[in-house]
């Protein structure tokens, strides 16, 4: 009897296998993200519909589902061209792409699981040098938005024939050969020279002015004295005397070691005896 039960319990056991190994090959799943196309054997190949995200019924053996990825996803293309002027130039662009949905059988079945390796190299190297040839070593630099724009505009329209949209496109790295780097080198010192020639130019015009200025002024201040010793005579000259002796006098008054300060006349003897110049007596504080 108990023989009975466990051959009973073992077949039920291999049929409960078997059913579960039977649905488990049945069913797939599709995560986010991401869509799946159905090769078929029977029906001759990736069938036309698109699978979403989910768990899906197929055909063991006769089908199997090819799961992939839709998100937008970076790359970069770089690419060694030449200017419009024979310079070269190491540029690389970053491009943000993601298939077309409805186009996926297609693209699998043309070009397969690497789609975006066989494709987005080659249509960018081939824009970038069609559209970097027509521009001269200076204007990629002067007009890098309008050379992305470009580059942009024919790499979509490129892509577009691989079921392939670009959400953005962008230029990255831009560098140029040892001699145009050296030539550009060159021109700024150039301009750094001719700024400081300019600033010399224009500190000697400044000097010039301030020398002219004050000559003119030195004329005017001898006129001054000149039709003011015509009127008073030597007063003028005096009075220039006296405050340059008052000047020079409270400057010695200063000095501990000047008590007296004689006169600056000659000697002259007179009937009384006496110099032709009087001293001036200092006082000092105390």
């Amino acid at each position: 009897m108990a023989d009975k039960f466990l051959s009973r319990l073992s077949a039920s056991a291999g049929a409960l296998a078997v059913g579960a190994f039977t649905v488990n090959s049945c069913l797939y799943n599709v995560d986010g993200g991401k869509r799946a196309v159905m090769f078929d054997t029977l029906r001759g190949g990736i069938l036309p519909d698109v699978r979403g995200e989910g768990t899906h019924f197929m055909i063991p053996v006769i089908q199997k589902p090819v799961i992939l990825d839709i998100r937008t996803r970076p790359r970069e293309i770089p690419s060694i061209t030449g200017t419009k002027d024979l310079q070269t130039v190491n540029i690389k662009l970053r491009v943000l792409w993601r298939p077309v949905v409805e186009k996926l059988p297609d693209l699998y079945r043309r070009l397969g699981v690497d789609y975006d390796e066989r494709v987005l190299p080659s249509i960018g190297n081939e824009v970038l040098k069609s559209v970097v040839a027509q521009y001269n070593a200076e204007e990629l630099l002067s007009k890098r938005a309008e050379v992305s724009a470009r580059i942009k505009a024919e790499l979509t329209k490129r892509a577009e024939y691989f079921n392939i949209l670009l959400d953005d496109v962008a230029i990255t790295h831009l560098t140029f050969g040892r001699e145009f780097t050296k030539a550009i080198e060159q021109k700024q010192v150039a301009y750094q020279d001719s700024e400081r020639q300019q600033w010399v130019v224009k500190k000697a015009e400044q000097e010039k002015i301030a020398v002219v200025t004050r000559a003119e002024g030195e004329a005017e201040a001898a006129n001054i004295i000149t039709q003011a010793m015509e009127k008073a005579g030597n007063a003028v000259i005096e009075v220039r005397r006296i405050d340059a002796a008052k000047e020079i006098a409270g400057k010695l008054a200063n000095s501990r070691n000047i008590v007296y300060l004689p006169g600056g006349g000659t000697q002259q003897s007179g009937g009384d005896g006496r110099n032709g110049s009087p001293g001036l007596l200092l006082s000092i504080d105390k």
